[in-house]
């Protein structure tokens, strides 16, 4: 079977929770007899074509951006060409350029929609976006959510019920790349170690600016790794507050990502917004062995993290409330120790990429078969 991938962005390009869900779900049906490709937008699109393990990445254009929706003029032709040798076209959402190539290509196979977040910040737009939105979503043949949780809280996918399934996310540890003594050693002569660790890009629905003010007068360290637009915003944020107990890692390999995970006390995951669907860095941090300080959000988040079992559950956008559960996290290692433990065992119960694979592998045959 052969399966064409369609979002607005891709590996190499990008680093995100999406891509590494795209990368996973490739990864993980492959075994299942699934082919796999991506159709992504490029701002370079050279080479057209990536051979990578998952699948082939082919590249267009990225000619326009508007509202974090990326366009290409060149991207009607490759969805055209891709679509002639595919059995099932698999959208990610949302991406609204999505929705006008499925009807303008005319695409003529069964599709399904991995549903990753509502639409929150572009809210304004949404009225003049639903009418195409709903049509998209009621021509695709189903549509995955990633957690009960959101599922049960999205008000578009509680009109849409009976075209759901829920398939959370999964990883393959193997698919990460092994941390070596050398590596190790090298990532605590530069960071430490017990340290609390943020990773992700630095998107203004993370949080960050939250983190940063709960590290005040902290006698612990916090690391920031990632990049992105509210990078310099956060920067002038800790100089002016004065917090020489974080440090900005910038944008890290796999390699050094995994390693900061293995010498972490616990990782903080401050999102407050509805946009953090889900959180694969938590899975990441999950499948280390590393209990998770989450906001309850109504979301993944929370179907990942359990309060008290895996991490600790707090109060979205509070300070306060952040700085005393890494307070409690601190101060009591036995107990960070074995939430770690739990929430890796809760990872090997719920969350590993060969699960994942099989469940989307049967969807796609039942879709062929119809």
């Amino acid at each position: 079977m052969r399966v064409l991938h369609a979002y607005r962005t891709y590996f190499p390009d990008t680093q995100g929770g999406v891509e590494e869900t795209i990368r996973q779900i490739c990864l993980n049906t492959k075994p299942c007899g699934v082919e796999s490709r991506v159709l992504a937008l490029s701002p370079g699109a050279r080479p057209a074509t990536l051979e990578r393990e998952e699948a082939d990445v082919h590249r267009v254009q990225r000619h326009a951006e508007v509202a974090s929706c990326t366009m290409s003029l060149a991207a009607p032709a490759a969805m055209r060409r891709l679509v002639r040798t595919a059995d099932l076209i698999h959208y990610h959402f949302p991406w609204p350029f999505a929705d006008m190539l499925h009807f303008g290509v005319g695409v003529g196979r069964p599709a399904v929609l991995t549903y990753h977040s509502d639409i929150v910040r572009q809210r304004l737009l949404e009225p003049v976006y639903r009418p195409l939105m709903n049509r998209f979503l009621g021509a695709v043949q189903r549509i995955v959510c990633t957690s009960p949780n959101y599922l049960a809280s999205s008000p578009v996918l509680s009109r849409l019920k009976g075209k759901v399934d829920v398939i959370p996310i999964g990883l393959t540890p193997s698919s990460y790349p092994d941390v070596g003594e050398d590596r190790l050693a090298a990532t605590r002569a530069q960071f430490g170690s017990g340290f609390f660790l943020y990773v992700g890009v630095l998107r203004y629905y993370k949080s960050v600016h939250v983190l940063l003010d709960a590290m005040q007068c902290a006698p612990f360290r916090a690391v920031i790794a990632g990049e992105g637009p509210e990078g310099p915003a956060l920067r002038r944020q800790a100089a002016r507050l004065g917090l020489d107990n974080v440090t900005f890692a910038g944008r890290v390999s796999d390699e050094t990502k995994m390693a900061l995970l293995s010498l972490c006390r616990a990782l903080v995951f401050p999102s407050a917004m509805r946009s953090e669907a889900f959180g694969v860095t938590l899975l990441e941090a999950a499948m280390q062995g590393r209990p998770m300080v989450s906001t309850e959000q109504g979301t993944g988040t929370s179907y990942v993290n359990l309060h008290r079992e895996t991490g600790l559950v707090v109060t979205p956008g509070s300070p306060r409330a952040l700085r005393q559960a890494l307070d409690r996290l601190h101060a009591d290692p036995d107990t960070a120790q074995a939430m770690g433990a739990q929430a890796r065992r809760r990872f090997d119960a719920e969350f590993t990429g060969e699960m994942m694979g099989k469940r989307y592998a049967r969807l796609y045959r039942e879709l062929a078969a119809k």
